[in-house]
């Protein structure tokens, strides 16, 4: 509900809230007659204000959960923040889980169907890198193959991709780290929207090349070439060579042709970056009524970052179709929290400086918000980092919360394509999926329209409402599925995206 008071509005969450947000900066001594407070403070734009006395110890509750503890007396009207807003282990009770009653038409896309039977939205050569020290000569192989018109005469290939990184070496030939590594490696070359991939690599590096594609039984083909810098004969003769291999590749690559797919096909990321206060009220509640959409087609969202959803797991476990996922989940929570222990980090170290700024106060906060992004529909699944899908619907992969890491473990795992809702404004775009910008007021959309594709601040303003804005969402994820460029894409970002979540020590 939105209540207004002089021109100004504020909108509470839940009937048991005890903050509201302001919808806009809200000077000391605005009456705020709906909620019967006065503000005894100056609320910055899309910040809590407390409508009741909370005293210290006592909770504090958004969207009818528990995301802090007053770390002093609140009197009503006053600003809750980090000056007077503390982390806690209380939970409120999830209750029954929300019934999934949606039912969907089915929607179809203009894709890519592959021989594996998979669909893709995009269809590039990846030029992909075993180790950081081969990442130069990709990048070379990558930038002559675009500026020389190799090109121009396979107008169905969308592009060469350079996929480096800054690990492969340095690390032990065995255990966490290695598997995961190798892992993203081979999901992100298993990925759809790559029609082909090169795999180059130095040749004394850990992740050896004869190795990788015997655990995960590559062979060479005509969608697959790998070799090394070392046996090559150097820099230049490993160019050349690239080149002479992806020229091999572009005419069987072109020969792919979008036709008509269901929208069960699409595999989704959902990311949240720059978050703010209205992360959670707009943008992400908005993808998770897209995500809903989908999923009762038949269709696939994936819900991660790890350490984003601590404080709301709570609610994913309500979801989970068995105890099996329940202590699947569990068991990644409490690795992140030895994890962080052992490193002599929190938790709680999350929320972000910017994320502050922009109104998100503890993780509690903004998990619950985060976990809107995945709508109501029951979970699925639970999955490793960068491990590959076995089921349609909503599954969540372990990561990071930064956002080009775990991104890059969706797209490893199958996702051909990233849903990123964005507050303070995220620069962000992937390869070899495309990545579009979700923001959660409309200031941002405004201050960068060149890198935001919908505006999702309408819904706070009550312009528009959560149902409206996820069935705008759904039909432009349809619509990049099928070939229109998103705004990351159009600024040709990508390239410098891919992150894989580097576990272990560097030796």
């Amino acid at each position: 509900m939105t209540t207004k008071a002089d021109g100004i509005a504020v909108i509470r969450l839940n009937p048991n809230d005890n903050v509201v947000v302001a919808v806009t900066a809200l000077a000391a001594g605005i009456s705020v007659a709906a909620e019967g407070i006065t503000t005894r403070d100056s609320i910055p734009f899309g910040h809590k204000v407390a409508t009741a006395a909370i005293k210290k110890g006592e909770a504090v509750r958004k969207y009818g959960q528990v995301i802090g503890v007053a770390s002093t007396d609140i009197a009503a009207g006053s600003h809750v923040h980090v000056h007077n807003l503390a982390f806690t282990e209380l939970r409120a009770d999830a209750g029954a889980a929300p019934q999934f009653l949606r039912s969907e038409e089915a929607r179809t896309f203009q894709g890519y169907l592959r021989a594996s039977g998979k669909v893709a939205t995009r269809n590039y050569i990846g030029v992909l890198t075993s180790v950081n020290c081969s990442a130069s000569v990709a990048k070379y192989i990558a930038q002559e193959a675009e500026h020389s018109g190799l090109l121009d005469d396979y107008p169905n290939v969308d592009g060469i991709v350079p996929i480096t990184h800054h690990s492969g070496c340095g690390m032990a030939v065995k255990g966490e780290g290695f598997d995961l590594l190798s892992r993203t490696l081979w999901g992100t070359a298993a990925n759809p929207n790559f029609a082909g991939v090169l795999l180059v690599g130095l040749g004394c590096e850990v992740i050896q090349l004869a190795r990788f594609k015997q655990e995960f039984g590559l062979t060479e083909s005509d969608h697959f070439q790998s070799f090394t810098i070392q046996d090559t004969g150097g820099t230049k003769r490993a160019i050349a060579e690239g080149l002479d291999k992806v020229k091999a590749m572009l005419p069987i690559a072109n020969r792919a042709e979008r036709s008509s797919q269901p929208a069960r096909e699409l595999v989704i990321g959902l990311q949240c970056g720059g978050s703010d206060g209205w992360s959670g009220v707009t943008a992400n509640p908005a993808l998770g009524n897209a995500s809903d959409r989908l999923v009762s087609m038949g269709g696939t969202v994936i819900l991660s970052e790890t350490p984003e959803i601590y404080g709301a797991e709570h609610l994913l476990y309500a979801r989970a179709q068995s105890p099996e996922l329940v202590e699947k989940l569990r068991s990644r929570i409490t690795w992140w929290e030895e994890y962080t222990a052992r490193n002599k980090m929190e938790m709680n170290n999350n929320p972000s400086p910017g994320n502050k700024a922009g109104g998100l106060t503890t993780i509690l906060e903004k998990s619950l918000g985060a976990v809107a992004k995945a709508g109501t529909s029951p979970l699925v699944d639970v999955i490793e980092y960068a491990a590959p899908l076995s089921k349609h619907g909503l599954v969540f992969m372990d990561s990071p919360g930064f956002d080009p890491c775990s991104a890059t473990g969706q797209v490893a795992s199958g996702a051909t394509m990233i849903a990123f809702t964005t507050g303070r404004g995220s620069a962000y775009g992937c390869k070899p999926s495309p990545s579009i910008k979700l923001a959660t007021n409309s200031e941002v959309f405004k201050k960068m329209p060149d890198d935001m594709d919908i505006d999702c601040g309408t819904i706070a303003t009550g312009e528009a409402s959560v149902a409206e804005k996820g069935a705008e969402i759904l039909d432009y994820m349809l619509a990049v599925a099928s070939g229109k460029m998103s705004k990351s894409e159009e600024l040709g970002y990508g390239d410098m995206e891919f992150v894989p979540w580097h576990i272990g020590a560097v030796m």
